[in-house]
């Protein structure tokens, strides 16, 4: 059951991503491509965490971590640089 939970996750985040890549394809909004980089970071992150837990028996926390505060960062940076 959690492997669907994994699983799920991370095409979710692929799908909010796509959407948002979208929305930023229509309006050219730059705050949407920002989250959408974000939203690849957190897929990512989910993508990694399911090698992690289902198909590998090492600690891959480090690893996973890292598209994450990538994706975050990214976002961060987006939001300040529209708020100028």
């Amino acid at each position: 059951m959690a492997e669907a939970v994994y699983l799920l996750g991370s095409i979710l985040s692929a799908l909010c991503a796509a959407m948002l890549l979208r929305g930023y394809a229509w309006t050219r909004h730059r705050l949407l491509l920002w989250t959408c980089l974000c939203f690849v970071g957190l897929t990512l992150n989910n993508a990694i965490l399911f090698v992690d837990m289902v198909l590998v028996a090492t600690n891959l926390a480090i690893v996973r971590l890292i598209p994450a505060l990538a994706g975050l960062t990214l976002l961060l940076y987006g939001l300040i640089w529209e708020a100028e």
